[in-house]
């Protein structure tokens, strides 16, 4: 230190302000901060090991999609929380809550208006769900047109059928002031039409489903769309889709014609702050579960990013084009979301400690620099004392020549790396050119 070398006599640091010091004080907080914040997030848990879903009615197709789910993410040591709702709009009204618990979701598309602000994604499109109309025998039916002033259910309250059925009756002109409007739910509604209570019914679900099946198998009407490819225009979000003759049964050869229907798009949807590797968690599951060929699709053609309703997830397109991460393909996923995790967090530091190894060398170098540049502005110092005082008394020589012997002794004990002696030496030199100069003075002084 400057002020604690008795040879440094006209060389001091400067002294710590008051700024300097509230300014060291608060980036030490903010360092021992930073330091504890990163010590609570490496020993927290890598990931949760819950998924809270809202899937729809307990015998519904997403609830079964979920049942499905269930013991895939199981095998990670994920726990899926089923959750029933009325239906896709509950679902989204669920999801959409940044309090709420649900973090993923089925929605129907065409059932909802999203905006930005409901921070929801897209994980995947995962199936058609076809829409079936069923009607009592009589003249056979092929518009909805044909159905204003009937009888029909529509769906219940909160469900994305009563939605997407009342758009496309409205399209034909059918409406509550025309015709009687009910919302009934699946098993209710296939009472009424065996009952007589019902003239016609909207359905929603896969042709496997039991009530779809019950449906198939009975004496009812299943209608055909034949302005399928007009209604598509209109509303988008729907599909084209046919179900092939005899798919309900080959022997008795039901149904006895192919039959053009319409079909939603069941969507999987999470909020934004879904964790990743959940997300490529969801997407094995959903390319298991839905991977494979049915009567609309063919093989591999779900799940896919063939929707534009939401947002599609960072992780689902790096998904569908290279599959799952490099660790999570090799480790067991508890490993790689630990080893992501931490990764995370270490990145930055580092990249702090590669540019602290990078500047190391340069900061020993300015220090030993320093260490020279000192002692030289201390013989200047002395050096401009002795030129502007032209007539020194014998006590002041006395006290230059101490001065200059001190910063001799002193500088002969600089240690430094064997590449600096060059400046020791050089050092010396300009010592003994004010030692010389000294003697001068001195001599000048007996004459």
């Amino acid at each position: 230190m400057a002020r604690d070398n008795p040879a440094l006599r006209r060389s001091h640091k400067a002294p710590l302000t008051s700024g300097r010091r509230r300014l060291l004080v608060v980036g030490t907080i903010l360092l021992l901060a930073a330091a504890g914040w990163s010590l609570a997030t490496v020993i927290r848990p890598a990931i949760q090991h819950t998924i809270v879903i809202t899937t729809g009615a307990d015998q519904g197709i997403y609830r079964g999609f979920a049942d499905r789910y269930a013991p895939i993410l199981k095998r990670d040591g994920i726990t899926l929380d089923i959750r029933s709702s009325s239906g896709s709009i509950e679902n989204y009204q669920r999801l959409k809550d940044p309090d709420s618990e649900y973090e993923v979701g089925f929605i129907q598309s065409g059932t909802t208006s999203p905006k930005e602000t409901d921070h929801l994604q897209t994980i995947a499109a995962v199936s058609y769900e076809p829409i079936w109309v069923f009607y009592r025998k009589g003249p056979i039916v092929s518009r909805l047109a044909q159905l204003r002033g009937k009888k029909i259910s529509i769906g219940v309250p909160g469900s994305g059928l009563l939605n997407v059925a009342q758009v496309l009756l409205g399209y034909s002109g059918v409406t509550g002031s025309n015709t009687t409007l009910l919302e009934m739910d699946a098993v209710n509604a296939h009472r009424g039409l065996e009952s007589g209570q019902l003239d016609a019914a909207f359905f929603i679900g896969r042709p496997d489903a039991e009530i779809q099946k019950t449906l198939l198998n009975s004496d009812l009407q299943l209608m055909n769309f034949a302005q399928a490819d007009a209604l598509v225009q209109k509303f988008p979000s729907l599909s084209k889709v046919v179900f092939p003759r005899a798919s309900t049964s080959i022997v008795n050869d039901l149904p006895q014609t192919d039959v053009t229907l319409l079909a939603a798009t069941a969507l999987l949807v999470s909020k934004d702050t879904l964790h990743p590797a959940l997300a490529y968690l969801l997407l094995d599951a959903a390319k298991t579960v839905h991977g494979g060929e049915d009567y609309f699709t063919p093989l591999g053609a779900f799940p896919n990013l063939n929707t534009d309703e939401f947002p599609v997830s960072d992780e689902s397109v790096r998904y569908f084009k290279s599959g799952r991460p490099f660790l999570q393909r090799y480790l067991p996923f508890w490993l790689a979301s630990f080893i992501e995790r931490r990764l995370l967090i270490l990145l930055p530091f580092m990249a702090l400690l590669v540019g602290l190894l990078q500047a190391l060398p340069r900061m020993v170098e300015a220090r030993i620099n320093n260490r020279f540049v000192v002692w030289y502005r201390e013989i200047k110092s002395l050096e401009d004392e002795i030129w502007r005082n032209r007539h020194p008394t014998v006590d002041q020589i006395a006290q230059w020549r101490d001065e200059i012997e001190s910063i001799d002794a002193h500088a002969s004990q600089i240690r430094t790396p064997q590449r600096y002696l060059r400046d020791i030496y050089a050092l010396k030199q300009a010592i003994s050119v004010v030692r010389h100069r000294i003697s001068q003075v001195a001599g000048k002084k007996t004459e």
